[in-house]
């Protein structure tokens, strides 16, 4: 017994000496670095002194730290910023979707405001606003140079007031002047509609009310088709659509996956990584589903579409999406305000970063610009067949005896849903796309009849 007790002790001896020439010239380097940190905090505070003591006009201290501390949370990605008190106020509004302003999401890049998305029926939007274009100037005031926030600050303004921006589109020439008139933002997180047998759901935003507007919207429309075995499928139409709400995405994704993962995230540090995985149901019990989505799609709208193309549960159409894969946490500050800083990257179930790369489609579809007063193809096409003549026209024909009057009215109604998704493409060419996905995906479905 003595002798294992010995044996610890000299371990324990051994251990300590170890520690003490290690330690040495660790706590060295770590001084070191808390000496240049102190070092550049007085640097700091020289210079806010001088600015305030010397500067051609007097400044409001304030105005300075807060300016500094933007600065620095600005230099760290383009989605990292400080958030004033009035600014934080703003943002919490915005979630529970209702606010003034122009009705576009915005980012940085190059120093000009690029637009993300225009959201659908505010003013951006009538305006004729684009995902991708560049805003240069507001009222005339170049915004190059200006940081995120002082932009948008800019563009924020009464209700019912006017605001001329300056805008450069890829492939126009030379920029040109769009007058908007501010309004009050309100959002309808989700639209619903039917589309022949396919039940389309246009997700304008995650905010608090995404997910219960999804189940709300679904269900009104399976009951406009008379049930959900008449429903040939799900679109949903995620395009324009600049993200919001984590827990929405999750929420959204998790009400057409049975199981497994939604989205992972990872931070700086392993320990601080979260998974999300779904639960079991299915809001449409398996009926094929296709989303759409373009370059305005991004943030929770990526989480969405790379759940669904992952599990194989979704074909995803349209053209690449914008490729926002990072999470900001909002961390509320002393004095009201609060930071928007940039914790995690998001993964899609296959482990894949979609940041600055996006979501890819499975299926690429151009949306085509239809010229101002130009007749589309399907429009010209629909109104020859009106014109063309057929048996049925003829006088005196044979009737059809192999169809009741009950089957022959279904076979009307058919051929009316037909042209409904024929004139679709003249007015959304990518969404009829979609919706004849899920006419083709429902028709493989049937089995014949044995």
């Amino acid at each position: 017994m003595k002798k294992f007790v010995m044996a610890a002790l000299c371990g324990t001896v051994a251990g300590a000496v170890l520690t003490t020439q290690l330690a040495g010239p660790l706590i060295a380097q770590e001084a070191a670095k808390t000496s240049s940190v102190y070092e550049q905090l007085d640097l700091f505070g020289d210079i806010f002194e001088r600015i305030r003591g010397q500067y051609v006009e007097e400044v409001e201290s304030k105005k300075l730290i807060e300016a500094a501390i933007n600065g620095m949370l600005t230099s760290l990605d383009p989605h990292s910023s400080y958030l004033p008190p009035e600014d934080f106020d703003d943002m919490q509004v915005q979630t529970k979707g209702e606010f003034g302003g122009l009705g576009i999401e915005v980012t940085q890049e190059q120093g000009f405001i690029k637009v993300v998305s225009p959201m659908d029926d505010t003013p951006a939007d009538k305006a004729g606003i684009l995902a991708g274009d560049f805003i240069t100037h507001v009222n005339g005031e170049s915004v190059l140079g200006l940081t995120l926030d002082d932009a948008v600050d800019k563009m924020r303004g009464e209700v019912g007031s006017e605001i001329i921006i300056t805008v450069v589109r890829e492939g126009v020439e030379e920029p040109f002047d769009v007058s908007i008139i501010r309004d009050t933002i309100k959002l309808t997180a989700v639209k619903g509609r039917v589309v022949g047998n396919a039940v389309v759901l246009r997700i304008t935003t995650f905010n608090d009310q995404t997910f219960p507007g999804v189940e709300t919207e679904l269900k009104k429309a399976v009951e406009e088709l008379g049930g959900a075995d008449k429903v040939s499928g799900l679109v949903l139409d995620l395009r324009n659509n600049p993200g919001g709400l984590l827990n929405q995405a999750i929420a959204v994704s998790d009400g057409f996956l049975e199981k497994g993962e939604i989205v992972s995230t990872r931070g700086r540090n392993p320990q601080d990584g979260e998974r999300f995985n779904a639960a079991e149901g299915d809001l449409i019990g398996g009926k094929p589903i296709v989303v759409l989505i373009n370059g305005g799609s991004a943030s929770a709208s990526e989480i969405v579409a790379g759940a669904l193309q992952d599990h194989r549960r979704a074909i995803v159409v349209g053209t690449k999406s914008f490729g926002k894969g990072s999470v900001q946490s909002v961390i509320p500050l002393r004095g009201e305000g609060a930071m928007r800083l940039t914790t995690a990257r998001y993964y899609t179930p296959s482990g894949r970063s979609i940041q600055a790369l996006g979501i890819s489609p499975d299926i690429v579809v151009n949306q085509p610009v239809k010229k101002e007063g130009e007749q589309g193809t399907e429009a010209a096409a629909l109104e020859a067949e009106a014109k063309a003549r057929s048996e049925a026209d003829l006088r005196g024909i044979l009737s059809n005896d192999s169809m009741t009057e009950d089957e022959k009215r279904q076979y009307q109604e058919e051929q009316e849903k037909a042209a409904e998704a024929a004139k679709l493409r003249d007015e959304d060419y990518q969404l009829a796309y979609a919706v004849d996905i899920l006419k083709g995906a429902s028709a493989i479905a049937i089995k014949p009849q044995e």
